[in-house]
């Protein structure tokens, strides 16, 4: 009866994750800047939102992330055909993802712990973790690609986990292989979650007496299906002359380093900094767990946990994450929905480890399941009051936006904007990205010709002087929209072409200033 009502808590909160679909991410969180409450669902998903809108998925010279990342977009595609393109429908995608998530890492901790009751404590103390978890909640609940990835890797994790025990484990290998592929796929950053799968792998064949030419087998299969799926993909992206589109993901998301000989060790400090912001409880006993297997090595409970294949692949994980996020000197939140996920294994595993010792170490178990069960009531108190206060302000902000645009026309029904594919999700406006793109936003409102320009609380120079080579600017309207200070405010532009169909020089400094033709009152910054 207990697990029984356990489990129904757990379902409860599950539950929540699915309700409100169209409303805000919550406010005034600790992850109040991410991008990917503004712009990421849009931008993700928009070959499938521009196929199903407007006839076709691909739009020239504009940011076209589904070349390089397909599978997500893909499955939105399939999704829209029966209910249509709306946010909910997106963001419900996710949620089952979500929900698959639960039930994958309750098969990948089941098969492991102190016996089979110990086993299913531990698994249910890990699902606890991430139902309550009010970090997971926001982000599990957005149309990104991050619950899709930790899908797909659970899925590998499984099957590597239990490699050694298959009759036929180069035919797995080929799945993982193949999951693997779907992982790249879906988000490159999958590159940063292969060690983790390979010592699920290596671990799983060694535990069951595999060697040699059996272990060489299974790696060179999973190997071989990875590059021929990739390969098969990346001939594709070649043969249609997609490559620009490919390589600018990269070239987008390379951000610029410190100068500092050292910046690396700043960035390793920001990136467990950031860390915290999980969960101050979860995240540093996650820490602790590992440092502690580590300690525990030479008296057996320690080596038997590293020896893990779920243990050790939620280590490697979250070292090859907190590793990107070093490298990119750019640790921001959404990256740990992936992190979060293998710290709260590392924290459920190493309480079931030392709960199963004798002595000190079962009553320092104790205590680890304790602090636990602590956040897991501090982190429900703070999800419940997210659940239960939805709002709306920012598709409201849309709706409003696309209701202007289509009762006051003005050339073509066109806005250019940072967050334009998050437009198009959520209201059907047509949009280009006034940031990202393979060629300039000059070239490219003069090739698209858009009549409306959408900004947050200021007006950036450099964009500015783009749109200054074919038009000048009339702001029209304003619309309460996201509580991050620097977007409480999406604002609408006009945009009137220039007397004559004039083009000036975009390398004129003049401008990024306000010109006469212009009427607007938000700052230029």
């Amino acid at each position: 009866m207990l697990y029984i009502g356990w489990a129904a808590v757990i379902c409860g909160f599950a539950v929540l994750h699915a309700l409100h679909l169209t409303a805000d991410f919550p406010n005034h969180t600790p992850w109040i800047h991410d991008w990917a409450k503004y712009t990421d669902e849009g931008w993700y998903g928009d070959a499938a939102v521009r196929a199903h809108l407007f006839g076709n998925w691909y739009l020239a010279g504009d940011f076209n992330p589904a070349v390089a990342l397909p599978v997500w977009p893909f499955l939105e595609w399939l999704v829209f055909f029966a209910t249509g393109v709306t946010i909910g429908a997106a963001r419900g995608l996710a949620i089952f993802f979500f929900f698959a998530n639960l039930g994958l890492s309750y098969l990948l901790l089941r098969r492991t712990g102190p016996g089979k009751s110990g086993a299913r404590w531990v698994a249910l103390l890990a699902l606890t973790l991430l139902v309550t978890s009010p970090f997971l909640y926001c982000f599990s609940r957005l149309a990104i690609l991050e619950p899709l990835l930790t899908t797909l890797t659970l899925a590998a994790l499984n099957l590597a986990a239990r490699l050694g025990k298959f009759r036929r484990p180069v035919a797995a290998s080929i799945a993982i292989g193949f999951l693997f592929t779907l992982m790249m796929l879906t988000k490159t950053t999958a590159v940063f979650l292969l060690p983790a799968v390979g010592w699920a792998m290596l671990v799983s064949l060694w535990g069951e007496g595999e060697r040699g030419i059996s272990l060489v087998r299974c790696f060179v299969a999973a190997g071989a299906t990875f590059a021929l799926g990739y390969g098969l993909w990346m001939a594709l992206v070649m043969h249609t002359g997609l490559l620009p589109d490919y390589k600018y993901l990269f070239f987008v998301n390379n951000y610029p380093k410190p100068a500092e000989r050292w910046w690396i060790l700043g960035s390793l400090w920001w990136s467990f900094a950031s860390g915290l912001s999980i969960d101050r409880i979860v995240f540093p006993l996650a820490g602790l767990m590992f440092v502690g297997t580590l300690a525990g090595w030479r008296t057996g409970w320690g080596r038997r946990l590293l020896g893990d294949p779920a243990f050790g692949a939620s280590v490697a994980a979250v070292a090859g994450y907190i590793l990107f996020m070093t490298v990119q000197n750019h640790p921001q939140p959404r990256y740990f929905a992936v992190v979060a996920v293998f710290c709260i294994f590392l924290a459920a595993q190493g309480a079931g480890a030392l709960v199963g010792e004798t002595g000190w170490l079962r009553q320092l178990g104790w205590g680890v399941v304790a602090l636990a069960v602590l956040a897991a009531v501090l982190n429900a108190t703070w999800t419940l009051s997210y659940a239960l206060h939805p709002e709306y302000t920012f598709i409201e902000a849309a709706r409003g936006l696309a209701r202007y645009v289509e009762e006051h026309p003005n050339g073509k029904r066109l806005v250019v904007a940072t967050s334009g594919d998050q437009l198009t999700l959520m209201a059907h406006v047509p949009s280009l990205c006034d940031d990202f793109g393979t060629v300039s936003l000059h070239d490219k409102i003069g090739r698209y010709q858009p009549g409306w320009f959408a900004s947050w609380n200021d007006l950036d120079p450099g964009t500015l002087a783009d749109l200054h080579t074919h038009f000048s600017l009339e702001q029209v309207a304003s619309f309460d929209a996201l509580d991050d200070p620097e977007r409480q405010r999406l604002v609408l532009f006009k945009l009137h072409p220039l007397d004559g169909g004039l083009v000036r020089d975009q390398t004129d400094q003049n401008l990024q200033i306000e010109l006469p033709g212009d009427r607007f009152d938000i700052p230029i910054e």
